[in-house]
């Protein structure tokens, strides 16, 4: 008799700016990164329940040379330290909106190759932005979305709140909501 193969874990793809962190466009200084309220006990939370973490981000600041790629990741290591949560995995997309990309949101590719790889289960993968193409990301993957309140001005982008209602997808006023819904399994697929 064969071994069963491990389940298949939960996992969230968490989009940075106005998700995670405050935007003050183009962020290239480590300084810039404040966290929003409730960031920090989301993902530890999620952590101890044993969802793996990942961070995908459009950093198109690069792509039109406002700063250079060691700058993106140097926020990010400050978001991590801020966060006390080191990401399982981290996705910066530097190319501009206009250009051709492999991992640029709405690309699902980072996540399907995460799920591939690392032993997700796509029924239980939540990507969490709060742009149209977060979302579109999520659900092109198969996965789960959920649509997030700009952090900056507290309320949905109104083409990604119209997006996600005529989809089904769920808003929250914040990532932590969000997190806290999907740890209690109250976000569901498309079509559930």
């Amino acid at each position: 008799m064969k071994p069963s193969a491990p389940p298949l874990r939960p996992a969230f793809f968490f989009d940075r700016d106005d998700t995670l962190v405050r935007d003050a466009g183009y962020m290239s200084r480590p300084e810039q990164i404040e966290l929003l309220p409730g960031a920090a006990e989301a993902l530890a939370a999620a952590r101890a329940a044993g969802w793996r973490l990942y961070l995908v981000t459009n950093q198109s600041g690069i792509g039109r040379g406002y700063y250079a790629m060691e700058d993106a990741e140097a926020c990010n290591r400050r978001l991590e330290a801020l966060l006390g949560v080191a990401f399982d995995g981290i996705c910066i997309a530097p190319e501009r909106p206009d250009e051709p990309s492999r991992y640029r949101k709405p690309s699902p590719a980072y996540v399907l190759e995460r799920i591939a790889e690392d032993g997700l289960d796509p029924a239980r993968c939540v990507v969490v932005g709060d742009k149209v193409s977060d979302l579109e990301c999520g659900l092109a993957a198969g996965a789960r979305a959920a649509l997030v309140a700009r952090g900056s001005a507290g309320e949905a982008r109104p083409d990604a709140a119209a997006f996600a209602a005529a989809r089904g997808v769920p808003v929250f006023p914040s990532a932590a909501a969000a997190v806290a819904a999907a740890l209690a399994e109250k976000i569901r697929g498309a079509g559930e």
